[in-house]
C-alpha cells in the first residue's frame, strides 16, 4: 500500500501513542492509573456521562469545558438561563481534589466564553463582547488572546485582524498556529460558518472559509481542530443526518480536502442541543455540552413539592451540562486517501 492508497486515520489517531502508554501502566480493572489525568474516569465511558470534575454541572447553565495542556486546570462557562450573559469560571486540581470554581481573573464583567489554549499553554484564547479601547461594549462577540506571564496571564488583547460585524465563536488552535473559529461574518455560505486563519509570525492572516463541503446555508458554529489539522469535530444545525437542533459531526482532511461530515455515534447526539466539543489533552475523551434533560414529562405519579424542587435544582434540568465520553467509543473510520 502506498501513500495515495492509505486510508485516512481514525478519529483520535494522533493520540494513540499516549493511549498505549496509559494502558501499559494501567492498574487493576475499574481503577484509574496513578498516571491518569485528574479528569480520567475510573470506568470505561462507551456512552456520554456528565462530567464530575471541577464543580461543573450544577443547577446552573454550565458549558464549554476546556483543560489546560497539563490537564490540571479547567475553565468552563456559566450562563444566565436566558443565555444573555456568560462568565468564565476555573478550577484547579490541587492535593488530590478539584477546587471550588471561582471567576477567571479576566472574566466577571462582560460576556466571556469559549476558552482554548495553544498546544504549549502559553496563549489563552476566548471570545468576549467587552469594549475595544474606549468604545462601548460590543453587540456581538470578538476573538481575544492573552499571553502567559509567570503564573498568570497578561492583559487581554483584541485580535483586530479577525474582527467582524457578526458574532465570532469558539477559537481552536492547531500546533502550527492556525486558528479555527465560527463566525457570522459576511461572505459565508449561511448564517454562521467555520473559518480558519493562518499565523503569519506576528498576526493572523485573512480568514478563509472552509468551503461548502463543511459549511451550509444553515449554521456551523463551533469546531475543535486536531493539533495536526487532520480532523474537525464541529457543531452544526439543520443537517439531515442530525437528531436535533445542533449536533456534532466529524470531518477529515485528506489530500488537502475535507471529507463529507459524519454524525458522531456512541449516543453523543440527541434531540437536544449538542455543541462545544473539545478533546482532552491526552486524546482519550471527548467533552461536549448538551441541554438534554432528565426531567420526566409524564412521571408514573404526581411529584411532591420536594421532588420537584430537587429535579429542577439538579443537573439534567434542561439547562446546559457538560458530558464526557471515550474517544475510542465513537468508532468513526471513514475511508479516504491522503
Amino acid at each position: 500500500m502506498n501513500d495515495t492508497d492509505r486510508p485516512c486515520p481514525p478519529f483520535g489517531w494522533l493520540f494513540l501513542g499516549m493511549l498505549t502508554l496509559a494502558t501499559a501502566t494501567a492498574t487493576p480493572a475499574g481503577a484509574a492509573s496513578p498516571q491518569s489525568p485528574p479528569y480520567a474516569s475510573e470506568k470505561p465511558l462507551p456512552t456520554p456521562r456528565r462530567l464530575t470534575a471541577g464543580g461543573v454541572n450544577t443547577r446552573h447553565d454550565d458549558a464549554h469545558v476546556t483543560f489546560t495542556p497539563d490537564g490540571r486546570q479547567l475553565y468552563f462557562v456559566r450562563s444566565t438561563p436566558d443565555f444573555e450573559n456568560w462568565t468564565v469560571l476555573t478550577s484547579r486540581f490541587v492535593n488530590g481534589r478539584w477546587s471550588e470554581p471561582e471567576l477567571a481573573p479576566f472574566s466577571g464583567r462582560w460576556s466571556d466564553a469559549d476558552v482554548s489554549f495553544s498546544s504549549d499553554g502559553r496563549r489563552l484564547f476566548f471570545i468576549s463582547n467587552r469594549p475595544v479601547g474606549d468604545g462601548p461594549p460590543r453587540e456581538d462577540t470578538d476573538l481575544w488572546v492573552m499571553d502567559r506571564e509567570g503564573e498568570g496571564w497578561g492583559r487581554p488583547r483584541h485580535l483586530t485582524e479577525l474582527s467582524s460585524p457578526g458574532f465570532d465563536w469558539f477559537p481552536s488552535l492547531t500546533r502550527n498556529g492556525t486558528l479555527y473559529f465560527g463566525s457570522e461574518r459576511p461572505g459565508g455560505k449561511g448564517k454562521s460558518d467555520l473559518w480558519r486563519a493562518e499565523w503569519k509570525g506576528d498576526r493572523f492572516g485573512p480568514p478563509e472559509n472552509l468551503g461548502d463541503v463543511i459549511n451550509t446555508a444553515d449554521q456551523e458554529v463551533e469546531a475543535y481542530v486536531s493539533p495536526d489539522e487532520s480532523f474537525l469535530v464541529f457543531a452544526a444545525k439543520g443537517r439531515p443526518e442530525g437528531k436535533g437542533a445542533y449536533d456534532l459531526f466529524v470531518t477529515y482532511r485528506c489530500g488537502g480536502k475535507w471529507t463529507p461530515p459524519l454524525p458522531l455515534g456512541a449516543g453523543v447526539n440527541s434531540p437536544a442541543w449538542e455543541f462545544g466539543p473539545r478533546i482532552s489533552p491526552d486524546g482519550r475523551y471527548l467533552f461536549f455540552t448538551s441541554n438534554r434533560s432528565d426531567y420526566a414529562k409524564s412521571p408514573p405519579r404526581a411529584r411532591t413539592t420536594a421532588e420537584l424542587e430537587r429535579e429542577l435544582s439538579s443537573p439534567g434540568n434542561g439547562l446546559r451540562d457538560v458530558y464526557q465520553v471515550d474517544v475510542q467509543a465513537l468508532g468513526l473510520r471513514p475511508p479516504c486517501t491522503r
